[in-house]
């Protein structure tokens, strides 16, 4: 297939790519840490690994765009219409998370702020408030569309069919996160969690080998 990508999206690709991978991993260590600190499963995560954490979101969302730029020069003139839908259900997840975990990371420790009595709904990360579900509608709603129609630009066999099927399996699993707003329990939006902080990162490890592989064109 004429890929017909710039050198420049090819590099952009693979920076974004390995950046991501690795922010992922660091996501998923500081998770795994914050998860092993509760007294139980129902619990919110605290600080330090809180803050630790929406850090880590904060500084994700950058190069998570910039692959999806990359995705998107990278695709076939006949499915870039999918590529394009994907890069923009992307910056919507980077535009809401960020809205969300910023303003939490930098506002919420404020001791007038604290003492509000509307800050548990509109600056807290637990169930119900405010941020908590734009959250859900970033990740469970808008980054599994992204995947489910980043997913089919990748129609080759071998690294593409790898990438198709995580990234199938990415969007599918953070749909079914939505299952913890329906219910109303949390811990059945860790299935979405695994979606795109377990298997989105290997998918984002074998776009950076795709990039380094793929040449681009003239």
């Amino acid at each position: 297939m004429d890929i017909g990508y710039s050198a420049s999206a090819r590099r952009l690709g693979l920076v974004s790519a390995v950046a991501v991978a690795l922010l992922g991993l660091v996501y998923l260590a500081l998770l795994g840490a914050g998860f092993a600190s509760l007294a139980a499963a129902d619990q919110p995560i605290g600080d330090p690994w809180f803050s630790r954490l929406e850090l880590a979101i904060v500084v994700m969302m950058p190069p998570l765009v910039t692959l999806m730029v990359a995705v998107h020069a990278w695709t076939a003139p006949e499915a870039r219409a999918l590529s394009l839908a994907a890069l923009v259900f992307m910056s919507l997840v980077a535009l809401l998370t960020t809205a969300v975990h910023f303003p939490i990371l930098v506002l919420s420790r404020d001791p007038a702020l604290a003492a509000q009595p509307w800050t548990p709904l509109l600056l807290s990360f637990r169930w119900p408030s405010l941020p908590y579900a734009i959250d859900i509608l970033a990740w469970d709603l808008f980054f599994a569309l992204s995947m489910l129609f980043a997913a089919p630009v990748f129609a080759g066999r071998g690294l593409e069919a790898a990438i198709r099927r995580l990234m199938v399996v990415s969007g599918l699993l953070a749909l079914a996160g939505l299952a913890g707003a329906a219910s109303g329990d949390m811990r059945l939006r860790n299935i979405g969690i695994v979606g795109y902080a377990v298997v989105f990162p290997a998918a984002a490890a074998l776009l950076a080998l795709l990039f380094h592989r793929k040449r681009p064109s003239a």
